[in-house]
């Protein structure tokens, strides 16, 4: 197993707000964990990414125990934060820099990856300057240019219109295809979270809790049909059901 954490409770004033989380990704694997808002996802992505230490509870990669250690694998938050003063291609750089690259050095890296994330062309452009969509794939590429071998994604594609999120979904698949990216992404949208994901886990309760965790059987990629397909129909209703909705 590539990622997991075993039996995590982190408190807040004394309360518990997530309690005994439990999950695992594999090589190239892509989960999901989806919950109602409040109910202690960002906290567990913080205890993941080892910006925060748990009460309770151990986080491994490729079996070395990280609990709290941050940098040993890649977290991008829900906006894409990309700094407006600075063009995409330096906002890609930034993680590379700030490990103690040169400019130069660090450009040409991530430049050869510019096309591949539909970005090629607007490399001296500014944030502002271009859509949703294409900051998400900027964000997106200056994660992986930490060269981690798991990505933390907090609701990546939620700020996009909905044509716009479809297109994006087909893209990360391809992606994750190409680069052999291993994710675990948040979600609060039931569709998104079956679509793209080989096992999602759903956290519901106060304290938070793994209720469910429901394996999508058609393997990667799937047909283009799958999100119209009975099966889909069926995983959907599960999740609902598991979130008592």
């Amino acid at each position: 197993m590539l990622f997991a954490c075993e039996n995590v409770t982190r408190c807040y004033d004394g309360m518990p707000v997530v309690q005994d989380i439990s999950l695992s990704l594999g090589q190239g694997g892509l989960v999901s964990l989806l919950g109602p808002s409040g109910v202690g996802k960002t906290t567990l992505f913080n205890v993941l990414a080892g910006l925060d230490v748990p009460d309770e509870g151990r986080v491994y990669l490729n079996g070395e125990e990280i609990t709290g250690k941050a940098g040993r694998v890649s977290y991008m938050l829900q906006k894409d934060l990309l700094l407006p003063y600075r063009t995409v291609l330096d906002n890609v750089i930034l993680p590379l820099v700030i490990r103690g690259e040169d400019k130069k050095t660090a450009r040409d890296k991530a430049r050869v990856h510019f096309e591949q994330f539909g970005l090629a062309g607007y490399e001296d452009k500014y944030p502002h300057q271009i859509s949703g969509g294409m900051r998400q794939r900027a964000a997106l590429l200056r994660t992986c240019m930490m060269d981690t071998p798991v990505l933390l994604l907090d609701e990546p594609f939620s700020a996009l219109d909905a044509i716009t999120k479809l297109q994006m979904h087909a893209w990360y698949l391809d992606i994750v295809e190409q680069l052999h990216l291993s994710t675990i992404f948040i979600t609060h949208d039931v569709d998104e979270a079956v679509l793209l994901s080989d096992t999602v886990y759903i956290l519901n309760g106060r304290p938070g809790r793994i209720a469910e965790a429901i394996d999508i059987e058609p393997p990667r990629p799937r047909a283009h049909d799958f999100s119209t397909s009975k099966a889909f129909a069926v995983y959907k209703r599960g999740i609902l059901d598991a979130l008592g909705l």
